[in-house]
């Protein structure tokens, strides 16, 4: 348990807990495992080096085998990547040439013979019947001894890791961390967030715990060692509920309530009778979920607790026993009469309602006096609205410029998109803009004071992590709708798969598009080669893991955009495979090496989502003929099987286009409201040299040698760079 838990830091904070032994001479021993690491493309800091140094060499030897372990998972270097063509990127063949030599090859076998020739006299061959396709021909020893070792190069990732304090106390500052998140956390970091709950809900928590879902997961840790539960709204009670039954605590999706003990129902009615008796007007939030409370109160039997009747009342009011009317339906029935004023004046309870409805009550508004109500109305709450909430605002009003009929795209929270023409009216102009400088003026009265300001350039591109759901979990990850500089001469991409139960084929595509987002070109199964990339080959089944690979030469790309995506062609979902996930890495063209080099990763990151087609990331080529990464995370629903690039071109280029299209507010939106007085002056971090002084360090990686003072904001934490 100490490993995971030691391997879950790591993972989130690139800091090895304060490793533990006898004293001893351990310098070599460190040394070796400082060069084991580089060989997956991580470091020890100079402080940790040292430290390990004056262990034992027993000491340091295990610290290491459980590091170099956890670090391989985070890159993707903990399985075997073969690749079908033994030497790929070389001596990848035409693909009617391959499908041709597999014909040759099964009909020179007697027991496929009989079946080709029969396909092959009715006009249609089934490629997955002949014995060669799809199935690794060598094993992964052979492979490698093809291969010639990767070069050195000073372009390989290095990313370092950095001495910790102790780990009872890294589990609790990351604890902390992570249950008093200001923006909602992914299906990973929940998961990890429970995984700490259960040992620090006794300890100290965070002042507050504004995620609700993070509530959810903590509440039933406390839960479980008797603590007092974390709740003030019935909803709270009911995604503890769903947290209780294994699941979801977002309400998102249906959860089919397990039996529960005695002691668990009377908590949770408990619960319930509390936070109504305290306030009976929110019954009222029965009715957003009405199904599932239903199906609670069959499970928890109220009335057989005649002690708790507030709690009793939520159940009724979820059956239609007992009246309780929404806030939301009092708004709505004051919009359909259309009085906006009145809307206002009502919202003005709840500024987070209010906020959420400002683009259509703007749009509502028919007369000055209203919509001057409406931005009033908007300003007087913006100190009473979360920094969450008013970023997402004010991103919003930032793209209501474009004129109706503009595409308009929907991501849900599981990465699910698609697009639809948008049609609505525009916002008007002064009022947004009205709006927009209100929020700027909010938000630079909410950020800290930086000090002394640095900033690593890469970073500003980065989007606002406002939800964790909009980030898959892996290393190297950004943020949907973010930009990140690609340098390199070979661009290429992987995905690995490892089936559950039944044989499962995933196909990894590139797709190439130009400026108009017209297709010019892919890579794929079905097309192994063109000008600039291979393909490495179709795998068909993965019973012990398999890989697929693309190479490109980026100069010799054409197009304005390449879009990696891996398509299910038949078996298991993304979400039943026992593992998936994708990821790229970028090499000089001379350093040859086998397909997958750990070292030359730039990015990995899981695939679990909906949908039968994933769509990670896509790069773009500038008017400076430059590339870059523009972050996507999008599922398509795709077919129920044979999903192909050829099939799904237009849905892919609507959907990036509309992404491309979209302006994110990213970390220079940030830095520039920090720098906007003129008292803090930002000074971009040229990779060498740190301030000897506390600073405020905004970047990708944490440089080596901050004072320890500083504040540190790198990829693992951007979300606290969000103010409450």
């Amino acid at each position: 348990m100490a490993h995971s838990l030691e391997s879950l830091v790591i993972r989130h904070t690139h800091r090895l807990p304060s490793p533990k032994g006898s004293a001893g001479e351990g310098a070599t021993a460190a040394r070796q495992f400082d060069a084991a690491l580089l060989s997956v493309g991580f470091k020890l800091s100079a402080d940790l080096l040292e430290r390990l140094s004056g262990l034992s060499e027993a000491a340091v030897v295990h610290t290491a085998k459980r590091t170099l372990r956890t670090v391989s998972e985070m890159v993707g270097d903990h399985v075997r990547h073969n690749s079908y063509f033994i030497d790929f990127p070389a001596n990848v063949p035409d693909t009617e040439e391959f499908w041709t030599r597999c014909v040759v090859e099964a009909l020179g076998d007697e027991k496929a013979r009989e079946s080709v020739l029969t396909q092959l006299t009715h006009g249609v061959l089934d490629l997955l019947s002949l014995p060669t396709y799809g199935r690794y021909q060598h094993t992964y020893e052979e492979m490698l001894a093809a291969q010639d070792e990767l070069i050195a190069s000073a372009g390989d990732r290095v990313t370092v890791l950095h001495l910790g304090r102790d780990l009872d106390d890294e589990l609790t500052d990351l604890y902390l961390a992570l249950a008093g998140s200001t923006t909602p956390l992914g299906e990973d970091g929940l998961r990890d967030l429970k995984a700490l709950a259960e040992g620090c809900a006794l300890g100290p928590q965070p002042e507050s715990m504004p995620v609700r879902e993070n509530r959810a997961v903590v509440n039933e840790a406390r839960l479980g060692v008797g603590a007092d539960l974390l709740v003030d709204t019935v909803t709270d009670v009911l995604r503890l509920a769903c947290a209780l039954s294994g699941g979801d605590v977002t309400l998102q999706e249906p959860t089919r309530f397990r039996a529960l003990s005695r002691p668990v129902r009377r908590a949770l009615l408990a619960g319930l009778d509390a936070v109504v008796a305290a306030n009976p007007a929110k019954l009222a939030d029965v009715h957003a979920h009405r199904e599932p409370f239903k199906r609670l109160g069959e499970r928890l039997h109220p009335h057989e607790y005649p002690r708790w009747p507030h709690a009793a009342d939520v159940f009724a009011v979820a059956r239609g026993e007992k009246e309780a009317r929404s806030f939301d339906s009092r708004v709505e029935q004051l919009l359909g009469e259309c009085d906006v004023l009145g809307a206002v004046e009502l919202l003005r309870s709840a500024p987070g309602k209010l906020y959420r409805a400002l683009d259509r009550l703007l749009r509502m508004a028919p007369a000055q006096e209203e919509r001057n109500a409406v931005v009033a109305a908007a300003e007087e709450a913006a100190t009473q609205v979360s920094g969450r909430l008013v970023l997402s605002v004010r991103e919003h009003l930032h793209n209501r410029v474009r004129d109706a009929g503009e595409r308009r795209v929907f991501v849900n929270r599981l990465g699910g998109a698609w697009v639809t023409d948008d049609e609505r009216p525009p916002v008007p102009a002064p009022e947004r803009e009205r709006l927009i400088a209100a929020l700027d003026t909010e938000m630079r009265h909410r950020l800290p004071a930086p000090g002394h300001l640095l900033v690593d350039p890469d970073v500003l591109d980065v989007a606002l992590p406002l939800s964790g759901k909009a980030t898959a979990a892996g290393l190297g990850v950004l943020p949907r709708g973010s930009m990140s500089p690609v340098d390199g001469e070979l661009l290429r991409f992987f995905v690995h798969w490892k089936q559950s139960a039944h044989d499962t084929d995933y196909d990894l595509s590139a797709l190439m598009l130009d400026e108009r987002y017209e297709t010019v070109s892919w890579l794929s199964y079905t097309e192994l080669t063109d000008i600039g990339g291979e393909h490495s080959g179709d795998i068909t089944e993965a019973p012990h893991g398999a890989s697929e690979f693309i190479n490109l030469r980026l100069d010799a790309v054409r197009g304005t955009f390449i879009v990696p995506e891996v398509n299910i062609f038949s078996g298991e979902s993304f979400e039943q495979v026992e593992e998936s996930f994708f990821g790229f890495m970028l090499r000089e063209g001379e350093q040859q090496g086998r397909p997958f080099e750990a070292r030359a990763v730039r990015m990995k990151s899981e695939l679990r989502g909906p949908g039968r087609v994933a769509l990670p990331l896509a790069f773009q080529r500038g008017d400076d003929g430059r590339w870059r990464a523009k972050w996507l995370h999008l599922y398509l629903k795709g077919s129920p099987s044979e999903n192909r690039v050829e099939d799904n071109r237009v849905t892919v280029a609507a959907l990036l286009r509309a992404i491309v299209e979209h302006d994110q507010l990213t970390v220079r939106y940030l830095v520039g409201l920090m720098t906007a007085d003129g008292a803090t002056a930002m000074t971009p971090w040229d990779g060498k040299s740190v301030p000897d002084g506390p600073v405020t360090y905004i970047g990708l990686e944490r440089p080596e040698g901050l004072h320890p003072d500083s504040r540190v904001i790198t990829l693992e934490n951007l979300r606290d760079l969000i103010p409450g």
